[in-house]
C-alpha cells in the first residue's frame, strides 16, 4: 500500500510539473508533509506515535489516535472493536511507563496524565489499579507493574500495533497497481509462450502431413500430434526421427500427460492447460477453497481464521476479507442466494455471512458439548443445511500413532436456513460419531456422509433417516462425493484408498485404487532446522469434471488429474497442473462446456487457478 501511494504521488507531481502548475505542486508537497496517514506507511505512523510519547505530548497523542479511529478503525466490523480498544489501552500505558522512566519529569507528567484522563479511565476496569502508580516509590519493582517496564512488553506492543495496521492496509485495497502490473507482465509472458508453442505445433504438424501416408484423425492443426494411430503390431507408426524418440519415451507408461508441468501435450491428452494464475492473499496454510454455485466467486479459509472472498473473471480481485476471533473449521457456499457463506467454528457456532453487504446475518449456537463444526452442506434448494458437530478431540496429535478404539462423539443436524432453527438431529448408528464430510446429490433427496469410524452413511432426505451404511475405510473417511450419474459414491480415507461404491448394493465396491500419501494426507511441510508442519485433511480432497470422466486430486507439487476407469487396478494420470512449492491440501473444479477452472490450494497459503481446455474426441 505504501509503495503504491508513493508511486501515485510521483505521477501526480510529474503531471503538475508537465502542466506548469508549480503553485499547486507546492501545496501538494505541503499537504503531503502534513499528511497524518503518512502515505499509509505503517513504520511512519508508528514513528509518529512514538514521537508523541517521547515528547510527552499527551494532547497530540490523543488527537492522532482519534484521527486514526475516525479515518480507519471505525470502518472495521464490530468484532474488531475490542482489539482497537486493547491497542489504545496499551498505547496509554506505554506513555505512562515512559513518563516514569524519565526521572526528570516523573512525578509531574505521570500525575498530569491521570488528572487529564481521570473522567475517561476511572470507569474502565483495566485502569482501576493504575491510579496508585504515581504514589509508588519504585513501581518497576512492584509485581503488578514490573512486566510493563520490560523491553519485551514494549517490543511486543509495538510489533502487535505494526501487524494490525499492516493487515488493515492490506485489506483496504485502495490502490492495486502492483497487482495489476504483475498480472499484465505474467499475461504478456504467457501469451509469448503460447505463440511459441503454437508455432512449434504447426511446424510439427506440417512435417507430419508430409511424412504420413494415411491420416487417421481429422484434428485442428495445433493439436494433431496429440492422438496417433497405433499399428497392427501394437507399435506406434514412425513419424520421423524427431517425434519417434518422444513417443518411445511415452510408450513405457500409460500416459505422459502429467510429465511436463505446464500442460504439455501428449498422447491421449484430454485437456490443455491454457493458463495458471496465483492468488496470494493468504499468509498461512489453506483449509478450504470453494467456488460458488454460479462459478463467479471463490471463498478460501486459512488456518489463522482469515477468509477471502474473491473473483477471477475477468480479473482476479478480492471482494471481501473476513477475520474471525474464534477458530474456523468449515466453510460452504449457500445455494440460494449464492452470495451467502456458511462458516463453522471451533466453539460451537455457525455464522451466515453476506458477502455483498460484508456483514454477519445470523450466528447460530449449535451445541456446547460438540463445539467443533467439522462439515457444512447446503441443500440444492437452499432451504436448509446440514451441520456436523463433534466433541473435542481426544488427542491433539495427527501422527500415525494407534488410534483410540472409541471415535470422537458427534452429531449430524439439519437446520432451516430461513427460520435459523434446528429442524432435527439424525440418528447415527451404531453410536454417535464425528462426521468429517457431507455431500448432497443434485436434487437434495440423498445425503452421503463420511465419518471418523470409517463408515459411510447414506440418508434419505425425504424421510430424514438412514437408508444404508457400510464400513468403507480402515480409519477415518476424509472426503466423499456422488458420481456424475449418482449411482455410485466415491470416497477417500485415512487408509489412502480411493474407492467407488454402488449405492444400489450396500457395501459393494465398483473400483478400489490406492492413492499416494500426498493425495490423502496427513499433509507434511518440512522446513529448515528440522521444522515440520502437519495438517489433517479438512477440505475437499477430490473433484470431478463436468462429465464425471476425470478426477482432480491433491499432490505435493500441484493438482493431478486422473481418468476414471472401471475396475482398473490403478488410476490413469493424464495431466499434472504443477505450480506449487508446498503440498496441496484441498481442490475444487468449476466446469463449463469446453473450459474448466481447477483450484488447488497449498500449505504455504498459495492458491493456483488453472484454466483447462477440454479436447473432444
Amino acid at each position: 500500500m505504501g509503495s503504491a501511494v508513493e508511486r501515485t504521488d510521483e505521477h501526480v507531481r510529474e503531471y503538475l510539473m508537465y502542466r506548469g502548475f508549480t503553485s499547486t505542486m507546492k501545496h501538494l508537497d505541503t499537504e503531503i508533509k502534513a499528511d497524518k496517514e503518512k502515505g499509509f506507511r505503517v513504520d511512519k505512523i508508528i514513528d509518529q506515535l512514538q514521537q508523541f510519547v517521547l515528547n510527552f505530548d499527551l494532547f497530540g497523542l490523543k488527537e492522532y489516535w482519534l484521527y486514526l479511529d475516525r479515518r480507519l478503525f471505525c470502518r472495521l466490523e464490530d468484532v474488531y472493536r475490542s482489539t482497537v480498544n486493547k491497542l489504545r489501552t496499551s498505547l496509554y500505558r506505554y506513555y505512562v511507563i515512559n513518563t516514569i522512566q524519565v526521572t526528570s519529569c516523573r512525578a509531574r507528567k505521570t500525575q498530569e496524565f491521570f488528572q487529564k484522563q481521570a473522567l475517561e479511565l476511572q470507569s474502565q476496569v483495566e485502569w482501576r489499579d493504575w491510579f496508585i502508580l504515581p504514589f509508588i516509590p519504585t513501581p518497576e519493582q512492584n509485581p503488578a507493574f514490573s512486566p510493563y517496564f520490560s523491553r519485551q512488553w514494549s517490543d511486543t506492543f509495538l510489533v502487535s500495533l505494526h501487524n494490525f495496521l499492516s493487515v488493515l492496509f492490506q485489506c483496504m485495497h485502495i490502490l492495486c497497481f502492483d497487482a495489476e502490473v504483475q498480472k499484465m507482465t505474467s499475461l504478456t509472458e504467457e501469451n509469448e509462450q503460447l505463440r511459441q508453442l503454437l508455432f512449434v505445433l504447426q511446424t510439427e504438424s506440417r512435417d507430419q502431413r508430409e511424412g504420413d501416408v494415411m491420416v487417421h484423425h481429422k484434428l485442428p492443426v495445433y493439436v494433431q500430434n496429440m492422438d496417433q494411430k497405433k499399428g497392427d503390431a501394437g507399435e506406434v507408426e514412425p513419424l520421423g526421427e524427431a517425434s519417434s524418440d518422444s513417443l518411445d519415451s511415452c510408450s513405457n507408461s500409460r500416459s505422459c500427460g502429467g510429465a511436463a508441468e505446464g500442460g504439455g501435450l501428449s498422447v491421449e491428452q484430454p485437456f490443455i492447460k491454457l493458463s495458471q494464475e496465483e492468488y496470494g492473499e493468504h499468509h498461512s496454510s489453506i483449509m478450504h477453497c470453494r467456488v460458488d454455485c454460479s462459478g463467479r466467486r471463490v471463498a478460501s479459509l486459512d488456518v489463522d481464521g482469515v477468509i477471502k472472498v474473491w473473483s477471477f473473471n475477468p480479473i482476479m480481485q478480492t471482494k471481501a476479507t473476513i477475520m474471525s476471533k474464534s477458530p474456523l473449521l468449515s466453510l460452504e457456499w449457500a445455494t440460494k442466494p449464492d452470495r451467502l457463506l456458511l462458516l463453522g467454528s471451533g466453539v460451537g457456532t455457525v455464522r451466515l455471512y453476506d458477502t455483498d453487504a460484508k456483514k454477519n446475518l445470523y450466528e447460530m449456537n449449535i451445541d456446547e458439548t460438540h463445539p467443533r463444526i467439522l462439515s457444512l452442506a447446503c441443500s440444492p434448494s437452499g432451504s436448509s443445511f446440514v451441520c456436523s458437530a463433534a466433541a473435542l478431540s481426544r488427542s491433539g496429535s495427527v501422527d500415525s500413532a494407534p488410534r483410540l478404539p472409541i471415535p470422537v462423539s458427534g452429531q449430524l443436524l439439519l437446520w432451516d436456513t430461513k427460520t435459523v432453527k434446528q429442524q432435527l438431529q439424525f440418528s447415527l448408528e451404531p453410536e454417535p460419531v464425528a462426521i468429517n464430510c457431507t455431500a448432497f446429490n443434485h436434487n437434495g433427496n440423498l445425503l452421503v456422509t463420511g465419518a471418523a469410524d470409517g463408515v459411510i452413511r447414506l440418508f434419505d432426505m425425504q424421510r430424514y433417516e438412514s437408508a444404508m451404511s457400510w464400513r468403507a475405510h480402515d480409519g477415518e473417511v476424509y472426503s466423499v462425493e456422488f458420481s456424475y450419474d449418482e449411482n455410485t459414491v466415491f470416497s477417500i480415507g485415512e487408509d489412502g484408498k480411493f474407492i467407488q461404491w454402488n449405492i444400489h448394493r450396500c457395501g459393494v465396491k465398483q473400483s478400489d485404487q490406492v492413492l499416494p500419501q500426498d493425495a490423502t494426507g496427513p499433509f507434511i511441510l518440512s522446513g529448515y532446522s528440522g521444522y515440520k508442519q502437519v495438517q489433517v485433511p479438512r477440505g475437499r480432497l477430490f473433484a470431478f469434471d463436468s462429465e464425471g470422466q476425470h478426477v482432480l486430486t491433491c499432490s505435493s507439487t500441484g493438482g493431478l488429474i486422473y481418468r476414471l476407469t472401471n475396475g482398473e487396478p490403478a488410476l490413469e494420470s493424464v495431466l499434472s497442473l504443477g505450480g506449487h512449492k508446498a503440498p496441496v491440501v484441498t481442490v475444487d473444479w468449476c466446469s463449463a462446456v469446453d473450459c474448466g477452472t481447477c483450484l488447488t490450494a497449498s500449505m504455504d497459503g498459495k492458491i493456483k487457478l488453472s484454466t483447462l481446455l477440454a479436447q473432444k474426441s
